[in-house]
This record gives C-alpha cells, sequence and structure tokens, in this order.
C-alpha cells in the first residue's frame, strides 16, 4: 500500500510537505504541491482516516441535526452543506429532531456518546442544556436559517424579506392580506413580524388576527392554513405564506374551490425552492441565496474546527423578491 513516504521519495522532499499538500494546508511551494498532486493521482494514494485523525486529534465527523420532518426547502439546503462538507474531508453523522424537549434531550444523551468535531443546525433547538454542553466541551456550531447570540449564524434578515413580500401586495393595491405561517421556529415568528410591520406602515390595523398558525411549514399545513381562511370568509384579496411549501399547498385548495390565482387572490411565498418556477401558475416569492447559505455554513464551520475562524459570526445574506405569475392587482369592485 502506497504511503506518504513513498509519495514523498518519488517526488524528493519531505513526508510533512506532502501531509500538508494532502490536508489541504497552505505554505507549500506551487510547482511542488503540483509535483505531489500529480504522484498522488498516479498512484491512487488514499489517506488512512484513521490515522490521520490520530495525528491530528479530530474525528473528521460533523454533526448534522435535522427536524424529524423537514421540508422541501431544508432538504436543498442539507444537500448542499453536505457536498461542501465533503470537499472538505468530513463524515456526517445525522440527528433526528422533534420541536420538543424530550426530543431535545433524547438528541442531548446521544450527541454527548459521539466523537464530533463540529455541529450543524438546520432544526432550531430550544433547551438551554445543548448550548451549555457544547460551550463546555467547546464544539463548534453554526446555525444554518436560523440565528442566536454568540454563536455563528448564517441567514436572511427574515422580517425585513417578509416585509418586502408583503409590502409587493400592498403596492400592487391589496389591503385585505392574510398570513400562514408555523408556530415552530423563530424565522416563523420573525416572518409574522415583518407581515405584521408591512400592513401597519400600510395603516392596516390588527393585522395579526389574519394570520394563521400550523404545525408544519409544509404544503400539507398549507392546506389546513388556507382552509382556515376560507372557513372565516373570503374577506382577503392575497395571502402571504411563510414557506414555498405552505404557499402551495394554499394554491391546491384555492385551486380546489374554484378559486383562481391571481385573479381572485394572489399569493406570495418565501424560499424560492425549485418547485415555486415550475408550478402554475409560477409563485412570486422572496429568494435566499441557498447555494451560498449552505456554502458559508460548511465554511464557518471548517474554519472553526481549523482554527482559522474560531469567533462567532452572525453572517447576513441578502435575500430577492422573485416577481412572478401568482400576484396581481386585486380585482376592482363592481
Amino acid at each position: 500500500m502506497i504511503s506518504i513516504k513513498d509519495i514523498a521519495n518519488q517526488v524528493g522532499t519531505s513526508p510533512s510537505t506532502v501531509s500538508r499538500v494532502v490536508n489541504g494546508k497552505k505554505y507549500v511551494n506551487a510547482g511542488k504541491r503540483e509535483q505531489i498532486l500529480k504522484v498522488i493521482a498516479e498512484t491512487g494514494y488514499v489517506p488512512d482516516k484513521a490515522a490521520r485523525s490520530m495525528v491530528l486529534r479530530r474525528s473528521f465527523t460533523v454533526g448534522i441535526v435535522l427536524p424529524d420532518t423537514f421540508n422541501m426547502f431544508q432538504r436543498q439546503l442539507f444537500s448542499i452543506i453536505e457536498r461542501h462538507l465533503d470537499s472538505f474531508g468530513y463524515h456526517t453523522m445525522f440527528f433526528f429532531v422533534k420541536f420538543d424537549g424530550s426530543s431535545e434531550e433524547e438528541f442531548l444523551s446521544r450527541l454527548k456518546s459521539e466523537k464530533l468535531d463540529g455541529i450543524i443546525l438546520l432544526q432550531e433547538i430550544q433547551g438551554a442544556n445543548f448550548y451549555d454542553y457544547v460551550a463546555k466541551v467547546n464544539i463548534p456550531v453554526v446555525m444554518a436559517t436560523f440565528n442566536r447570540d454568540n454563536l455563528a449564524s448564517i441567514h436572511v434578515n427574515e422580517e425585513q424579506a417578509a416585509y418586502d413580500g408583503v409590502t409587493h401586495l400592498i403596492n400592487l393595491g391589496h389591503r385585505k392580506i392574510n398570513m400562514i405561517t408555523g408556530s415552530g421556529f423563530s424565522f416563523g415568528l420573525q416572518r409574522a413580524k415583518g407581515f405584521i410591520r408591512a400592513m401597519e406602515a400600510a395603516g392596516m390595523e390588527q393585522a395579526a388576527d389574519r394570520i394563521t398558525f400550523v404545525q408544519y411549514y409544509t404544503a400539507e399545513f398549507g392546506m389546513y392554513g388556507m382552509r382556515e381562511h376560507l372557513l372565516r370568509g373570503r374577506d382577503f384579496t392575497a395571502v402571504f405564506a411563510a414557506t414555498d411549501e405552505l404557499a402551495v399547498g394554499a394554491m391546491r385548495v384555492l385551486k380546489d374551490e374554484g378559486i383562481p390565482v391571481p385573479e381572485d387572490v394572489s399569493v406570495v411565498g418565501f424560499d424560492d425552492i425549485d418547485i415555486s418556477s415550475y408550478i402554475i401558475p409560477r409563485l412570486t416569492t422572496i429568494r435566499q441565496p441557498l447555494d451560498k447559505i449552505g456554502e458559508q455554513t460548511a465554511l464557518t464551520l471548517h474554519k472553526c474546527i481549523t482554527g482559522a475562524g474560531v469567533n462567532a459570526a452572525d453572517m447576513i445574506l441578502p435575500h430577492k423578491l422573485i416577481i412572478r405569475e401568482s400576484t396581481a392587482p386585486p380585482k376592482k369592485a363592481p
């Protein structure tokens, strides 16, 4: 079996120089690096991960915490993060957590039995015990699409993004706007704040009464939310949904009830997942920079693990309103 020492002998350099190239370290002459990489490719050398872990005292394993029921946006984001982690040489270990205290405690118990280099949260953990533990054992944590004091966070300005989506409807002439959002996760509440702020800025009082909270952010619960709004009566011309999947579910119910979108009801979503540009009508939505969030989440954690960026950073990335076919001015009263 080929070893680092064998590669060093072929290139005419030291094993430590070869090791720096293998581990992606700097301070290697460009010409020498190219020679080493060429020999690695020719020999088919594969690093001994066990030996590498022992030398660097790292497991090269990252824990990814996911909700037990996760939506399309989280699936897309997870895939991007995992791809970038793989490019840094990390394995991934999954933890599926429900949005309740007992599930979080079970997760924490399992976490304590594992040796991880770092943790990425795609599920927002509420209990203080988790945060106390990771601080005590000094495990780097990065939150993707959430933010919390003293932790590295990669996200958009949720409240402002929602404000912009609702303002788009207001600028079209809508005044009776309802909202569907989830009851869990801070981002849902922040988006509700943006909805209320936009409505109140336009002089519409009691905006909070126009919000329906559902359990999850999926299409199925978007259907539940829209049915709830219809049961209260057709006193709305537009709906702002806290996720695209909620919007898709809402549009399904409107279609079933013979209520055309956007002719009778305009709909705005949030996230700009892949399906948003394929459904009929195509969905107006708030675009989160999915690729950038995934890339920066993996990169930030890698920097924290390797000591290249040990300080927590709250990175706010730009959002963008994507106007498609699901929004139009409201019908004029006859």
